[in-house]
């Protein structure tokens, strides 16, 4: 959470306690004060081994890449010069997912760098009805059939091979669904004080 920068703190808890009565003192909502008083409890979180925070020079390298093909490439560089079981075993997922699932997941999480939360949830609405209309690919229903049907962990995608899918049929995936019966994701308007708030990370 600290490396994400979803959390600002780590206090343990055995002192929350204690952390909470020394807040119920403060009597400033200076961000500094307040600050300064949840550093006197805070410590900084020993890693577990298998941590991802331990390969992040490993997995910024990699999936800083512009392509999956390029991120599974680096990967097998990576693979030939280590004997990580977790490169090997990430090699191992990626190739036996969907390829088009791969590269719809990639284009929504770069995108998502520079978009408001309220863009997020409607370009992952959009993405999600497209996937289970299977309005451009099966692969969703071939999924759960390999999995949870037929349990035979085999799964026929199409297209079989992440060459074969191509920007264009990405890029269908980000659009709003084609069907009067199929309501776009419309969030409400949020106000404070009279004014327009928008929702940001």
């Amino acid at each position: 959470m600290l490396a994400c920068g979803l959390a600002t703190h780590f206090v343990p808890s055995n002192r929350m306690l204690l952390l909470e009565e020394s807040l119920k003192k403060v009597d400033t909502s200076n961000s500094f004060v307040v600050c300064s008083t949840i550093d006197q409890f805070c410590q900084q979180p020993s890693l577990k081994q298998k941590s991802s925070l331990n390969r992040l020079e490993i997995i910024n390298k990699c999936f800083s890449k512009r392509t999956v093909e390029e991120i599974i490439s680096s990967l097998e560089e990576v693979a030939s010069n280590s004997a990580s079981k977790w490169v090997a075993q990430t090699i191992k997922y990626l190739k036996k997912a969907s390829p088009t699932s791969l590269k719809i997941t990639l284009r929504s999480i770069r995108e998502g760098r520079t978009q408001t939360v309220g863009e997020c949830l409607q370009r992952e609405y959009r993405m999600v009805c497209h996937v289970v209309r299977g309005d451009f690919s099966r692969d969703i229903f071939e999924g759960c059939r390999a999995i949870l049907v037929d349990k035979d962990k085999n799964p026929k995608w199409m297209p079989p091979r992440l060459e074969q899918v191509h920007d264009d049929a990405v890029e269908e995936y980000f659009s709003r669904v084609d069907d009067p019966e199929w309501e776009d994701l419309d969030l409400p308007v949020m106000y404070s004080n009279g004014r327009i708030m928008e929702s940001k990370l």
